[in-house]
């Protein structure tokens, strides 16, 4: 019998990141599995994460706003017409994302491992990601 100061064990989630830049890319990747979360696809353009969302069937988002090759912000609308995906986008501009989607968890660049895994577990705890 577990005491009620044990946590429950954490489900291990399957991230899709969306991140044009590979180092910063590969920087997540690190970060999640240190979390005790699967990376399951990095995409570096618009068309990329759309692709991959549908394929890869991922339980969160992490998302670049700005790509060189398309938008994150469009590249997640699109996603999301298949159906809710939990997403978090990472921004140097949080205002310009809120314009395009009011109410969107935003986080601003740089991000530190300690606030993704906050932001990640307020995401998935949230009504809309059950």
């Amino acid at each position: 019998m577990k005491s009620s100061q044990e946590e429950a064990p954490r489900r291990t989630v399957r991230v899709l990141v969306v991140e044009d830049n590979a180092i910063i890319g590969m920087l997540y990747e690190d970060m999640l599995a240190e979390m005790g979360h699967s990376v399951c696809a990095i995409a570096a353009t618009q068309a990329g994460a759309v692709a991959a969302a549908a394929q890869q069937k991922p339980d969160l988002l992490i998302v670049d706003a700005s790509l060189r090759e398309g938008s994150g912000v469009a590249a997640v609308q699109e996603i999301l017409r298949g159906g809710f995906v939990p997403h978090i986008f990472v921004s140097g501009d949080v205002a310009g994302v809120l314009e395009l989607m009011p109410g969107a968890i935003v986080v601003q660049k740089p991000i530190l491992e300690l606030d993704l895994a906050r932001i990640i577990q307020r995401v998935l705890a949230s009504p809309s990601a059950r």
